[in-house]
């Protein structure tokens, strides 16, 4: 995909978009911008999900305004980032981020092949398109007009289904290995094609992905867990080899031949990701929290259990049984759990539920459920786990009973609100009060 430096103007006859599609608050920073004599633009996902009659999940906005001017604009704002700054505007029960149009120097054609090269200066709206990881999310539309401007082809690329990078391919993967992930997102997501010089440019370079921290590669692939597109991106994964390089513990398991349950593990896997995407899809219309990342983490690595150990064969008490989850805890934490950096409590969790699910699979069998068993804390969670393994085996849908969702219509107020706090009330080193503030007596002590 080349550069353009001309850009082709869609005008409001030939594009969908709408000013009431959009959300009201992101119209108002817009405005807000204009009104103030700065240019700013919808980006990114928002304009393509727009295009294609779909509801944007996020509103991002560019502009020519430099952070620190944005900041004067939106008294409910801060600044985050440290590569390059950005501007979080905070409303009632979200928040709009507003970036700085970038300049094109990070890739110019004549630099080192560097991974996630430093260089972040402001730019032009040509150069900040240019920067982008796919020509379907480097579009830009602006409210004066009404029109879409598109320097990258995206979208020819949206109306032929196609999914692919903007620029050359290799050179894009080098800079970040990152966008291969966001690449067969995307293509599930949308049900697009990879177009051929971007797929093959994945698969002899997928190996790059493990370049990249640990943090990064486990936020991005959080994302998909929780997308109810899992499985597309799943077969995108294997298809690329991205997959053995989140999950490095399956190479050998899925490499084998045998069947598992009349299942080979590929196809076992494939189940289980139909399985967390019905869950993740029920928790979204019913508005409910989706289940845990330790608890959907250790559905994946089922398959593998099974065929490291026979899991769901073991028969093991006392003793016996707490050496095997001290193993199965060795393997995870040295094979996933330093590949995704996970936490303690999530690595803890995941040999909670693996460890169970033989006796809770045999029970379930039996139909008998002693009592001291469902006296246990982990009882319910471990039962919900053997409903959606077993459902992933033979299809008959299990009842989810998904835990009340946070109150997440105020996170963003209280992010602001946090941001804003954080730096009152210091006090000098050394001196603290004698009395609390919170009415707790001297020292802080309850009187």
């Amino acid at each position: 995909m080349s550069f353009c430096n001309e850009p082709r103007i869609i005008p409001p006859d030939d594009h969908p978009i709408r000013h009431h599609m959009i959300d009201k608050d992101a119209m108002k920073v817009l405005r807000v911008l204009r009104d103030n004599g700065y240019a700013g633009y919808l980006v990114g996902g928002g304009v393509r999900d727009l295009y294609l009659g779909k509801s944007p999940k996020d509103f991002d906005i560019s502009t020519d305004a430099r952070p620190g001017q944005v900041r004067k604009l939106f008294r409910n704002s801060r600044t985050i980032g440290r590569r390059f700054r950005l501007v979080q505007v905070f409303f009632h029960g979200k928040e709009i981020e507003v970036s700085t149009l970038r300049s094109l120097s990070e890739f110019d054609i004549d630099g080192p092949d560097a991974v996630l090269a430093p260089n972040n200066t402001y730019g032009s709206l040509g150069e900040d398109a240019q920067r982008r990881d796919l020509t379907v999310n480097g579009l830009f539309y602006e409210i004066e007009n009404n029109t879409i401007i598109d320097y990258v082809g995206g979208i020819e690329d949206l109306d032929k289904s196609i999914v692919q990078f903007v620029g050359e391919p290799e050179r894009r993967i080098t800079r970040d290995p990152v966008r291969m992930l966001r690449a067969i997102r995307h293509a599930g997501r949308l049900g697009f094609r990879i177009s051929q010089e971007s797929w093959q440019a994945i698969c002899t370079n997928h190996e790059k992905l493990t370049l990249c921290p640990t943090s990064r590669i486990r936020d991005e692939f959080f994302k998909d867990l929780h997308s109810g597109a899992l499985n597309k991106w799943l077969q995108l994964a294997l298809d690329t080899e991205l997959f053995f390089d989140i999950f490095g513990l399956y190479k050998k398991a899925l490499a084998k031949k045998e069947d598992f349950q009349e299942k080979p593990y590929r196809e076992q896997l494939l189940s289980i990701a139909q399985v967390i995407d019905r869950s993740s899809m029920l928790a979204k219309k019913s508005g409910k929290r989706g289940l845990d990342n330790d608890f959907l983490l250790a559905l994946i690595m089922v398959p593998w259990a099974n065929s490291k150990f026979d899991l769901v064969n073991q028969r093991l008490k006392g003793a016996a049984a707490f050496k095997f989850s001290k193993i199965l805890r060795e393997e995870l934490d040295k094979g996933l759990g330093v590949q995704l950096n996970l936490r303690r409590s999530i690595r803890q969790d995941m040999v909670m539920l693996l460890s169970n699910l033989p006796q809770f699979l045999q029970h379930k069998e039996n139909n008998s459920w002693p009592k001291w068993l469902k006296r246990k804390s982990y009882y319910k969670s471990c039962s919900l786990f053997c409903e959606l393994y077993l459902e992933s085996l033979t299809g008959d849908q299990a009842e989810i009973d998904l835990p009340s969702a946070a109150k997440r219509g105020h996170r963003g107020s209280e992010k602001f609100s946090q941001a804003r706090s954080k730096g009152r009330g210091k006090r000098r080193k050394g001196y603290n009060p004698s009395y609390s503030s919170h009415k707790k007596g001297v020292f802080g002590l309850k009187k």
